[in-house]
């Protein structure tokens, strides 16, 4: 097995589900410290983060990642036990984080000690910014590190996520933003009451609907060039006591927007407001805020050097995408530097029987190791 497999599999064999990392860092630490990296551990806190540098100088690009994986639902289903990282004999390695994204920081590690060897006197910086709380509440990882890094004034002007961007064939879509995340949590107030008074009651899901329906009904923004138009989506509505004659108190609601460039959190907090005011309703929100949206252009040194690296190693051209969900990138770019994600194929992520392909991660390995010869080598 190649170099990168066997730490792939170093890592996947360890059940770090978020937010914990149970030694999978102290692995990268080790394998990069002979490599000249400076290895600073930042711990914020239950969750485990590592900083890794080499170099002074610029350019200077950043590997960000994570070592956290989500559960993995009842063992039982998957074909092979979903900590094994077992191979099988098409050469797909099934396990939880193959995809999603243990595989892709060893890429990156054996790209960095393959660009070490061809080019010893570079005079760049390369890092490592690793947290194992992305999968979950992403409070005390990688947004904690990079106010850190902006409280000493350490800046970067490239990143690159080793999400899992690719749709059909590895490299054929890399991710040069996301849509931002606003969550909300609405009760809608009403008054209880007997189903056969109504006049004496306030029914809540009766009042709501309205307000409801002009909210999915809205026209958000129309998008632009780099995003769809923003989306509302309702997830949740639950009302009632579970009797059939009383109608209930209150009704409750979850939502959310995926939004574009074009609003911010601020306008459609406003939106949703003015519509809940323009009818009248007494209410109680709660907000979540998971981040804005980013872009990085597509002129930029970045994705030049990242599309090139895929056209030399893979024979096509990948094409730029700001679908799915959010990502750490949205903490990254608030810094000004180029962010993208460039990773496995995204199938079979969260999944029963997440899986990855090897020749895949020998092939994203040289595609990494291109992006650091583009970017870097002088």
């Amino acid at each position: 097995m190649s170099e990168t497999i066997t730490l792939a599999q170093q890592l996947l064999q360890i059940d770090s589900v978020t937010p914990n990392d149970k030694g999978c860092q102290q692995i990268i630490a080790d394998y990069l410290t002979p490599l000249g990296f400076n290895i600073e551990n930042m711990k914020f806190g239950e969750v485990d983060n590592l900083w890794a540098r080499k170099g002074t100088e610029g350019p200077f690009i950043v590997f960000a990642g994570h070592t956290d994986v989500v559960p993995t639902g009842p063992e039982d289903q998957w074909t092979y036990p979903p900590f094994s990282a077992h191979i099988d004999d098409t050469g797909m390695m099934f396990g939880r984080g193959t995809a999603d994204m243990k595989s892709a920081i060893a890429c990156f590690m054996v790209a960095c000690k393959q660009f070490e060897a061809s080019h010893p006197n570079a005079k760049s910086s390369i890092a490592f910014l690793i947290t194992s709380d992305e999968e979950g509440p992403a409070h005390d990882g990688t947004v904690k590190v990079i106010e850190a890094l902006e409280a000493r004034n350490e800046k970067f002007e490239y990143c690159l996520v080793g999400e899992p961007s690719s749709s059909n064939k590895l490299g054929d879509s890399i991710k040069n933003g996301r849509r931002g995340s606003l969550s909300a949590r609405l009760t809608i107030i009403g008054k209880q009451g007997h189903i056969a008074y109504p006049q004496l009651a306030k029914n809540p899901i009766h009042l709501a609907m309205p307000a409801l329906t002009e909210m999915v009904d809205t026209t958000w923004d129309e998008g632009n060039e780099y995003f769809p138009p923003t989306s509302f989506q309702i997830s949740n509505i639950n009302a009632g006591t579970g009797a059939g004659n009383i109608i209930p108190a209150d009704c409750h609601i979850d939502f959310n927007f995926r939004f574009s460039t074009e609003n911010t959190k601020e306008t459609l907090t406003e939106g949703i407001i003015n519509i809940l005011k323009k009818h009248g309703l007494t209410y109680k929100i709660e907000w979540q805020y998971s981040g804005g949206p980013f872009i990085t252009p597509a002129d930029g040194k970045l994705i030049s050097a990242v599309k090139s690296a895929v056209k030399t190693e893979l024979g096509y051209e990948p094409e730029l995408s700001t679908g799915g969900g959010t990502s750490d990138g949205r903490f990254i770019a608030t810094t000004g530097a180029q962010v993208i994600e460039l990773g496995p194929l995204n199938a079979t992520i969260h999944q029963i029987d997440e899986c990855v392909s090897t020749s895949d991660l020998n092939k994203l390995t040289q595609v990494y190791y291109q992006v650091l010869v583009n970017l870097l080598a002088k």
